[in-house]
């Protein structure tokens, strides 16, 4: 059965737009209705396609309220989506040319971005009120009625005593905390309870160190050093600086609401299945603990790390580097966001739009910018097409990859002047775009961030991109798959599209594709790197000694290398678009060796004639006799078979040398350092 078409509304807001319906209707996917003042006058038209049972898009995010609540009271059950056309398009000193970029953000709306997961935080409101002085008390005060409060004091001031001890009242100081908003641990040292008969300043009873605090949420009036690494980012860990009653008071206010049940978007999916941490022991990818801003994702203890949802603040800097896709974003979904971006720039170029720039941008900074660009400035150019995300720092080299693969000439990302915390990723990610692009022959400054404050620099530097072509020819592929594969798709259209003949690009350290180079004639065919490989880029043959080797799999976690005892394999970072490096690739193999009495291949001939050559030249006491020595030529079946047949007695053979102990050898290296 079809699917019924999309509607969409597109109003000129009074006429304060143009609205190109042709251009519109080519690109955006669906049947165009155009109105001047859809939200009043012409409120009948949009009631009336409520009846007509198939998906609705309105080109319009200021009156989305309204529109939803008609649509909920005429019984409407099908999506109903908003796009914003007037800020992002139509407001624009270009707005007469933006007629495929209304079709892209139209065709971009459509696509449906899954619902949020959610983690659910428990508050009963039982607080832990750090201070220096009577700020501390007065705090407790304000909150009592509310909370179940405690306060610890440093001790460092002398402090009034309560005329009632309507809440208890200790010394010490908060040396280290862990959890989060309804599950916190706070360690104590210097704890004391105050003395009963405290006159005109808190005296204290005996310290104690190591003593533990559970609570709820902690109110930090301290002044001292945060608890938490970038603790503004830690839910239910207030903090106000002594002497800062603006501060003081919104904090209080802000404690006050902590109690009950709080749901909180969980930002990262894991697969743990994936994680190239570690393996038997050994470090391996240490990408996303490098740069997780809040100490959310640590090791596990076994092969993988550990992502806390209740901990994480959704930076997404883990999304962005993880190379084997262990890490995905979630709100959305990588996939889901690629695919809206795909309809977006494949809608605009349908419409006839060319030469798009991507402009990646949150809401919190992202709108209200555009927003005073387009209502005091130029408005964005017709070509520049927002996306918005939840935060800028979340995107991979998927995402980034693919806008070019799906015709996009830039892609530029919006964040402010100063840095938020966990962009190191993203940053990190263009630099390797920027390269991988340069070496297919797309150079100038195609993948960028602009970092301001001001929409009217952010419109200038837009303008700018105005030089940027996008001389090749979009493909159409769907997102498909993990984002490392997305990625691979991206690149590998790119190099088909621009005619660069699949090279072999290098890259910068750590980045997460390359060659597990291995020096084969140091190479024993001990297949301890196969037994560590997260992603089988190094496999062993089964039915021969052979190492194989598979470049696309490979995400350059280093374990191999850590763990190849004989050291000769080192990692080279390089994005090899040929298609070998979708092949398997024999790295070494050997002859194998077959078993003297039943022609079984096992081992490998060059191991055996090595052990044996060794076993003979030094004389080894149980190897002495030529059918011992037979034995090693024989596989584990027919060894038994010899043994038995033969009456191979291990303890028959020739006197042992006596057992050498630790102090024969300090003997001997004493002798020998007197005779030297």
């Amino acid at each position: 059965m079809t699917a019924p078409t999309r509607l969409n509304f597109v109003c000129s807001c009074e006429d304060t737009m143009d609205l190109d319906g042709r251009a519109i209707a080519r690109g955006c996917g669906g049947e165009v209705r155009t109105a001047e003042q859809l939200c009043r006058a012409q409120l009948d038209r949009f009631l009336a396609a409520m009846g007509e049972s198939r998906p609705v898009t309105v080109a319009c995010t200021q009156e989305a309220p309204l529109f939803a609540q008609e649509a909920e009271e005429t019984g409407f059950r099908h999506p109903l989506d908003f796009v914003n056309v007037r800020e992002h398009a139509g407001w624009s000193a270009e707005g007469r040319d933006a007629g495929p970029k209304m079709a892209g953000l139209l065709a971009g709306a459509a696509v449906p971005m899954g619902d949020t997961p959610l983690v659910a935080l428990e508050s009963k409101g039982v607080a832990l009120i750090l201070g220096r002085d009577a700020a501390a008390l007065e705090a407790a005060r304000a909150l009592m009625d509310r909370l179940d409060v405690t306060v610890l004091l440093t001790g460092e001031a002398e402090v009034q005593p309560l005329r009632r001890a309507e809440f208890p009242v200790a010394k010490g100081r908060a040396r280290a905390a862990t959890g989060w908003l309804g599950a916190f641990s706070v360690t104590v040292d210097g704890y004391a309870a105050p003395s009963p008969s405290s006159r005109s300043a808190y005296a204290w009873g005996p310290e104690k160190n190591g003593a533990t605090s559970r609570c709820d949420l902690i109110l930090d009036l301290s002044g001292g050093t945060p608890l938490f690494p970038t603790h503004e980012l830690r839910q239910g860990y207030l903090r106000a600086a002594p002497g800062d009653a603006t501060a003081l008071t919104r904090a209080i206010a802000a404690a006050g609401e902590l109690v009950g049940t709080f749901d909180k978007p969980r930002f990262v999916s894991f697969d743990a299945g994936l994680c190239a941490h570690s393996r038997n022991r050994r470090t391996g990818c240490t990408r996303c603990l490098d740069l997780c801003p809040t100490g959310a994702i640590t090791p596990s203890g076994k092969d993988h790390v550990e992502v806390s949802a209740e901990i994480c603040a959704g930076c997404g800097a883990c999304a962005a580097v993880c190379p084997t896709g262990a890490i995905t974003y979630a709100l959305p979904s990588a996939d889901a966001l690629a695919r809206r971006m795909r309809a977006m720039l494949l809608g605009f170029r349908e419409a006839g739009g060319r030469d798009a720039v991507v402009l990646f941008h949150d809401e919190g900074h992202g709108e209200a910018l555009l927003d005073a660009l387009s209502r005091h400035g130029d408005g964005l150019p017709a070509r520049v097409l927002p996306l918005k995300v939840n935060e800028v720092s979340q995107l991979d080299l998927s995402l980034l990859a693919g806008a070019f693969a799906w015709g996009a000439a830039g892609v530029r990302l919006l964040l402010p002047s100063r840095r938020p915390h966990g962009t190191e990723g993203v940053f990190r990610n263009l630099g390797y775009l920027q390269t991988a692009l340069e070496g297919l022959g797309l150079g100038g400054a195609r993948a960028t961030a602009i970092e301001t404050d001001d929409p009217f620099t952010l419109g200038e530097v837009l303008r700018d991109t105005r030089l940027l072509r996008a001389t090749w020819e979009a493909d159409p592929f769907l997102p498909l798959g993990a984002p490392r594969e997305v990625m691979r798709q991206a690149f590998r259209a790119l190099d088909a599209a621009t005619g660069a003949r699949h090279p072999v690009i290098p890259m910068e350290e750590k980045a997460p594709f390359g060659l597990a180079r291995v020096e084969v004639s140091g190479c024993t065919l001990c297949l301890a790197c196969t037994m560590v490989c997260p992603t089988g880029a190094l496999t062993a043959n089964p039915e021969h000694p052979q190492l194989r080797f598979l470049e696309d799999a490979c995400v350059q976690c280093g374990l191999c290398a850590a763990t190849c005892p004989e050291k000769v394999i080192t990692l080279e970072p390089r994005l090899d678009l040929r298609p070998e490096a979708s092949r398997i690739a024999v790295v070494k193999e050997e002859e194998p060796f077959h078993c003297l009495r039943c022609a079984k291949p096992f081992g490998m001939k060059s191991s055996i004639e090595r052990v044996k050559s060794k076993l003979v030249a030094s004389g080894h006491w149980m190897f002495q006799d030529p059918a011992r020595l037979r034995a090693l030529e024989l596989c584990e079946d027919c060894r038994v078979v010899e043994a038995t047949e033969n009456a191979l007695d291990p303890y028959a053979a020739a006197e042992r040398p006596p057992s050498r102990t630790t102090e024969d050898y300090l003997r001997e290296a004493e002798r020998a350092k007197r005779l030297n």
